[in-house]
Formats: C-alpha cells, structure tokens, sequence
C-alpha cells in the first residue's frame, strides 16, 4: 500500500508542482507547498479518499492559500528574478503541465499581474482557467459557493484584461465605505419596517428601475396591501413604500465594485440590487433579475 501511494503522488507531482507555482510565483515556496501535501498524506493514509489525485489538488491548494494569505506584503523582488526564478526545473520538462508553466513564465505581465490578485481570486483563475478543475471543487476550498467561485475567477480575469477600462470612473475606498454603511442602514431599515428611516436616506427625487423579471417575480410574490412594483417608480416616499418589509433575505454585496445587496436562494443570485448615492443618501436603485444581466455582473456576496 505504502509503495503505490508514493507511486501515486510521484505522478501527481508535476501536475501539483505546477498549480503551486502559479499560485506562489516561487520554484522553493511550490516545492515546500507539494512537500506538505505528501506529509499531510503520510499523516492521514489513504483510506477513505476515492480519488487521491483530486485531494492531492485541494490539499496543494489549501497549503498555498494559507502561504498567500499569510503574507504581511507582497513580494518586492525584481522582475527578472522573478523571471529567473519562474524557469521550470528540468524535471517537470516531459509533462503537460510543464506546457502551462513554460508558456506562463514566457508572459511577466501575466506573472505580475498574478501576483496582484487576491488570494482566493488568483486561487479560482489558476485551478479553473489554467487546470480546468471545476467550480464545484474549487468553491470548498475558498470557503464560498460554486456561483461566488465563479465570480471570483470573472474578477481575475477582467484584471488579467487590464483592468478598468479607459476614462472609467474607480471609487475611492471613502467612497465605498460610505456606501456600504448606507446600504447596511437601507437593509436593516426595510427589515425592520421603519418608514421614517427608510424616507431619510433616500433623496427626495430618487428612482428605482426594475427589469420586467423583477416586475414579474414581485408580482408573483406580492403580500396583499403592499404597493405594486413596476418598471419605474420616483419619489422618496413612493420608493420608501416598495422596500418597507421586504428586505429580510436580502444580503450586502459588492457589484462592481460598489457595496449593494443580493437576493440568492440556495446560493443563486435571484435579484440584485445596485444603490447609486450622493451626499449620504441614495439617489437611484436598480433591481436586476434578468440571469443573463446578472451574469455580466461582478458579484460578491
């Protein structure tokens, strides 16, 4: 038995090799990550695991989120050390994986980039886009649902692609702050039917747009005496009416960006919710409910 695990993890080792260096851009760290895995392994036996190559690649993979998120700062080495460093080692040459490394190590925009994710962001790009293991399996080990995977892997790769387009607008971290608190405030006031509340941190000429998804569903679900949704609704008082009591299974999110909230039963997004504000209070709320609206959106929750 001792014999064939060895065996095992020795075929598995490039492949895991090469997913902790593209997870922390250094020959040693990777080495050290995969050397863990095997302890681990040794530790645990192999009883009770049906597929040992896939828990190798979770395994790895724990290992080195925790290395990334244990970093007090990002590297400040040279370019071309990390470069140097990045050259695969002679004996991961005849592997696939080998490919993928090589082909990497030949872009240092793609390597610097990386480097710049978040953790569990670079963590759902590499596995998914670069190994092509699934969302399903990449969501346990980052702590988060399948769509929340998915997402963080779209937020990788919309960095990987430059960033925010040209002449776009970025908020501020002030500026996100303050919208989170209106938006926590916004939530617990509709939860807790608080018109007063509610009427005070919306703008007296606010608008709230709603898709005909969202119309639809509102109306499937509408409590007897609430105020009707539609398309498009103006007036602090009138939009105040909608929300009052309704936002119990609503969770804050961030949307592009920008803090907002989510409706997402059994971990789907269902509604979403964009808050655009000014001077502390909301000036416009959209309500998205359209799935293929809701997938060109960058979502966290």
């Amino acid at each position: 038995m001792a014999e064939w695990v060895a065996q095992e993890f020795e075929e598995s080792r490039p492949r895991l090799r090469a997913i902790a260096y593209r997870m922390l851009g250094s020959n040693a760290e990777a080495d050290d990550a995969v050397q863990e895995a095997w302890l681990r392994l040794s530790r645990t036996g192999p009883e009770g695991i049906d597929n040992l190559a896939g828990w190798l690649t979770t395994v790895v993979s724990r290992v080195c989120l925790d290395m990334l998120r244990s970093r007090s700062s990002r590297r400040e080495e040279p370019a071309e050390n990390v470069l140097r460093e990045g050259e695969p080692a002679a004996r991961d040459v005849d592997s696939p994986e080998h490919d993928v490394v090589l082909a990497d190590s030949l872009g240092p925009a793609l390597m610097l980039v990386l480097d710049s994710l978040d953790p569990d962001e670079r963590l759902a790009f590499v596995l998914h886009d670069l190994f092509g293991v699934s969302f399903e399996e990449v969501a346990p080990i980052v702590g988060r649902s399948p769509v929340a995977a998915r997402q963080l892997a779209s937020r990788a790769r919309r960095r990987l692609r430059g960033g925010p387009a040209p002449g776009a607008i970025v908020p501020s971290p002030a500026d996100v702050a303050r919208q989170r608190e209106l938006v926590d405030a916004f939530l617990a006031a509709s939860r807790g039917g608080n018109f007063e509340a509610l009427v005070s941190l919306l703008n007296d000429d606010v608008e709230l747009r709603a898709d005909h998804v969202a119309v639809e569903m509102a109306s499937a679900r509408q409590a007897q005496g609430a105020p009707p949704l539609k398309e498009v609704i103006r007036g602090g008082e009138q939009v105040a009416r909608v929300f009052l009591g309704r936002a119990a299974a609503a969770k804050p999110a961030l949307i592009d960006g920008m803090p907002g909230a989510v409706w997402a039963p059994g971990g789907k997004p269902r509604s979403i919710f964009v808050f655009t504000s000014r001077d502390g209070r909301v000036v416009g709320l959209e309500i998205v409910a359209d799935p293929e609206r809701i997938q060109e959106l960058d979502l966290f929750w």
